[in-house]
């Protein structure tokens, strides 16, 4: 079933000024195709592709990548996200090519396919889905929202934030395109929102069957139940670019699967999110009077204990920090040995609890910038 609402936008004029066209750069289009023949020699050489590309962008101010390119690009992208601690997998990276849709109704349609198809029962499948890109004659389609799947936040009139804080904002732009939303509920699921290339956004409504999410429990406290908590399976995050050999695909969704910690000790405990630190520490009769009780220690790693416990309890793919950690040292001594640089972010690669207990905390490395890559649109 169709649910969506066509809306007028309040950003289109100033997007279509800051746009001005785009054309792919002829160098880092070289760059991409060699490297694309490098790493796989079945292609033979690069000669005869590089001056098909030549021509292609002196003609028309930009290249097609062919399926083979957009494939390998998209995991290459995976493969140099510093941020990213679970690249072990890149090659297995699912590419799903619909650079033939660049409609507001044709990429909301895509995105409900990929999170139908990513979740896969709750066997989270690594996946990308790339819609049409930016180029000379008109900019590609966006989203709006950071993941495609995000939770509500409503002020109420005494400042109280009921929801996920994090996404007011969100919340009061699918509202004034016309989102009703609900009650007030802590979890309730936001609209995606499609910006277009040229024209309105449109509002769609996620349905039912593509939003898995876990309720939350603890497999020693039967309270913690009665806290009414839950998450969503699948982290799809769908405001960044894939930019692959000058190309840019500002709609390409994509995801793996969560580790414990993303949820446990950031999204439920931090204090600008849901802030349940506290609430945990009371039910669980922690002296809060004094950080020296290290309450907030206690109270951080139960909450992790369940969520580990309610994603492993429903069959939905989850990872825990410890074992994370141990995998992104293998895949950086695989890309070590395969000469290439291995870019990582300490300050996310190292998990948000326990760091130290990791052994991805007792290292530096490499900061540099390598393309293709997920990036912010500029």
């Amino acid at each position: 079933m169709r649910t969506w609402i066509r809306s007028f936008s309040p950003f289109d004029a100033s997007r279509a000024h800051a746009w001005l066209g785009r054309t792919a750069d002829p160098r880092e289009a070289e760059r991409f195709i060699r490297l694309h023949h490098a790493e796989n020699p079945g292609a033979g050489g690069p000669e005869a592709r590089l001056r098909d590309v030549a021509r292609e962008i002196a003609r028309t101010g930009t290249y097609t990548h062919t399926a083979d390119e957009l494939v390998f690009g998209a995991r290459v992208a995976w493969r140099n996200s510093s941020r990213c601690i679970g690249r072990l997998y890149w090659r297995s990276l699912r590419v799903r090519d619909r650079r033939d849709v660049s409609s507001a109704e044709g990429v909301a349609l895509e995105c409900v396919a990929h999170l139908r198809e990513a979740t896969g029962g709750g066997r989270i499948r690594p996946t990308v889905t790339v819609l049409a890109p930016d180029g000379p004659a008109r900019p590609g389609p966006r989203i709006v929202n950071d993941q495609l799947i995000r939770y509500a936040a409503y002020r109420s009139r005494d400042g109280r934030v009921t929801g996920d804080p994090r996404n007011l904002s969100l919340t009061d732009l699918a509202r004034s395109l016309g989102w009703r939303g609900s009650a007030g509920g802590r979890f309730d699921v936001l609209p995606v929102i499609v910006q277009p290339g040229l024209g309105d956004p449109l509002l769609c409504h996620l349905p039912g069957d593509a939003v898995l999410e876990v309720p939350l429990a603890h497999p020693d406290y039967g309270w913690f139940a009665e806290l009414g908590l839950r998450w969503h399976a699948v982290p799809a995050i769908s405001d960044m670019c894939l930019e692959i050999g000058g190309v840019c695909y500002p709609c390409a969704p994509f995801n793996g699967w969560y580790m414990g910690t993303e949820i446990g000790a950031r999204n439920l405990a931090d204090h600008d999110r849901y802030d349940l630190l506290g609430t945990v520490a009371a039910r669980l009769g922690l002296d809060t009077s004094t950080e020296r009780s290290l309450w907030r220690d206690h109270a951080l790693v139960e909450l992790n204990v369940a969520v580990l416990h309610s994603f492993e309890r429903a069959g939905v793919t989850m990872t825990d920090h410890h074992t994370e950690s141990r995998r992104f040292l293998t895949h950086l001594e695989k890309e070590e040995k395969a000469g290439r640089v291995c870019p990582a972010d300490w300050s996310w690669i190292v998990p948000p609890m326990s760091g130290s207990a990791t052994p991805v905390f007792h290292r530096y490395y490499d900061t540099s910038v390598l393309t293709p890559s997920f990036v912010h649109h500029r």
